[in-house]
């Protein structure tokens, strides 16, 4: 059996957690809405605050970072009351589950196995999920994962087994023939094929990030706010000048696109 100790500043907090969870129980017993909730009604909001976690880290806010793991902490140990209450599992079933499965697999610190590298422990990673069961390197993968992070994902592990190109130059070869494919079906006007073919780039451009060593989800989230800004920071100039966004003209609007982005 594992035990795991909370710490603050040193101390065990034990009784902290055992109060904040209680709380958590109390809620389930006493409020008519939590009462009502399951793990589907709020599945949702799990997803939400996780993106709330996500935003805070991106924008390097320590005190936000704080407080949106504290609502995420809160989905985690609702859904266990949930399931301790339907007679699913415990939330010690739960601890004792995630601290085995982290021991297991990292027997380069917890056995006598030897990784000297990252990659040598992502490697040794999947086997050990294969070992336990799992039937395909690329199982495992939520569908719900953002498409571009979830097509990263895949095509590492598929990597991890040598279904790769061998050069950055081959991967970018393939960008190019996925482009020419899906220019063809533009021309051929055949709207099924040309969704198809696009798919297929972004499957392709996702790939070669990998050999650049871009994360395609966060280069493309760092592109959508900065899209963002030096919109708004069209809005703003155009509102001062006493205009309105949509009684402007492209010229106006693009001229203000290439200022914001010397000013920001």
């Amino acid at each position: 059996m594992f035990v795991v100790n909370f710490y603050k500043e040193g101390s065990v907090v034990t009784k902290e957690f055992e109060q904040f969870v209680e709380i958590v129980r109390r809620l389930r017993r006493e409020c008519p809405w939590d009462r009502e909730q399951t793990h589907a009604s709020v599945r949702h909001s799990l997803i939400e605050e996780t993106y709330e976690v996500v935003e805070a880290i991106d924008s390097n806010n320590v005190a936000e970072l704080r407080r949106e793991l504290g609502d995420l902490l809160l989905h985690v140990i609702f859904h266990a009351v949930i399931a301790e209450q339907a007679g699913e599992f415990t939330l010690m079933e739960l601890v004792e589950g995630i601290s085995e499965k982290l021991v297991r697999r990292h027997p380069h610190v917890f056995g006598d196995v030897k990784a000297e590298t990252a990659q040598e422990v992502k490697q040794n990673w999947e086997k050990l999920k294969l070992a336990e069961g799992r039937e395909s390197f690329v199982g495992g993968v939520p569908r719900e994962m953002p498409a571009l992070l979830r097509a990263h994902r895949l095509q590492d592990k598929a990597a991890k087994v040598g279904f790769d190109w061998d050069r950055k130059e081959d991967a970018w070869k393939k960008v190019e023939e996925e482009m020419h494919e899906l220019h063809h079906a533009i021309e051929q006007n055949n709207p099924e094929q040309t969704e198809g073919e696009f798919g297929d780039l972004l499957f392709a451009l996702v790939n070669y990030s990998r050999f650049i060593n871009v994360n395609p989800e966060n280069a493309l989230r760092q592109t959508v706010e900065k899209f963002i800004k030096r919109f708004q920071y069209i809005e703003k100039t155009l509102k001062k000048r006493g205009k309105d966004i949509g009684g402007s003209t492209l010229e106006e609007m693009d001229a203000l696109w290439e200022e914001a982005k010397k000013e920001l």
